[in-house]
């Protein structure tokens, strides 16, 4: 029985008569035990939810997606739908497993699974903002070399001093189920949130200025722009309270990470791919249009 206990990780409700609990009772306790643990019932929920219906969405759209992106023939577009949806399922299993930070022995799992799938998200910021700045439909083998060569040193460099702190000095840099204000790894997250800060608000502060022609002039990539400035802005004020023992950062904190992980997915699907599939679309009709016309299907109109 020891045994059993030990290896589903739960306790076994035994009733005063010696008789089990039913499948059905055993298997939903299992399930809120899952579910409310670590943060609590609905940080996981706030975390879950969202990201598994971004997924619902890509799958129901991506027969549609899929022949798009092979018609259009953009290898950045068919390389950034690949990695959205690998990131995106990344994502969607980093917020369902929240658990793995209360559970002994599954440490090395959860920051194992935090590091890729946090890189992961961290490449497509990186390569959005160098995608959108040399132009949104830019196309090419070239470009997208050029690209994800740059957006994998910096995400690179990024992983190596991440694993290390993590594994080699046992900085518990991916679990925040405490209040405990660990200065070394409050300290690397101020460092990384605020060259991501100093990055958006640099852009930010472009787009008010005489150098505001280099950039794209689209709406969206302004609001994205705008959106997570301050949300990084946010993050960093969160990570400058933990450091210093303010329980409210980390309240402000887990804010910020829901934000992050349940809307982010969404928006950056929004800002670069929505627009493509839309003008996929128009382009599609447009074809289907002049086809008909040639065929004499309008000359009726005229009579």
């Amino acid at each position: 029985m020891r045994g059993l206990v030990k290896i589903s990780g739960l306790p076994l409700a035994i009733s005063p008569d010696g008789t089990h609990p039913a499948d059905g009772e055993g298997s939903g306790q299992a399930f809120s035990s899952w579910v409310s643990e670590c943060h609590g019932i609905w940080y996981n929920l706030a975390l879950i939810v969202p990201s598994a219906l971004f997924v619902v969405y890509l799958a129901s759209h991506a027969r549609r997606s899929f022949a798009k992106v092979t018609y259009g023939r953009s290898y950045i577009m068919i390389a950034y739908y690949a990695l959205l949806w690998l990131v995106s399922i990344l994502n969607l299993l980093w917020c369902a497993l929240q658990a793995w930070q209360c559970t002994p022995g599954k440490e090395f799992s959860w920051n194992m699974l935090s590091l890729f799938t946090k890189s992961g998200m961290l490449f497509l910021e990186v390569s959005l903002v160098a995608f959108l700045l040399h132009g949104n439909h830019a196309s090419g083998l070239e470009a997208l070399t050029r690209t994800f060569v740059i957006s994998g040193v910096i995400v690179s460099a990024d992983i190596l001093l991440k694993a290390l702190y993590a594994f080699g000095f046992g900085v518990p840099l991916f679990i925040d189920n405490s209040e405990s204000a660990n200065r070394v790894k409050w300290g690397l997250w101020i460092v990384h949130r605020l060259l991501l800060t100093a990055v958006y608000g640099l852009i930010f502060f472009m787009h008010h200025s005489k150098w505001r022609e280099r950039l794209p002039a689209r709406p969206a990539f302004y609001n994205y722009i705008c959106a997570m400035f301050l949300l990084n802005l946010l993050s960093l004020f969160a990570c400058v309270l933990m450091g210093n023992g303010a329980g409210f950062g980390l309240w402000l904190f887990n804010l910020t990470t829901i934000c992050y992980h349940s809307l982010y997915l969404p928006l950056l699907y929004v800002t670069f791919l929505a627009d493509f599939f839309q003008e996929e679309d128009l382009r599609l009709e447009n074809v289907y249009y002049s086809e008909m016309k040639d065929a004499g299907f309008f000359d009726s109109d005229w009579d």
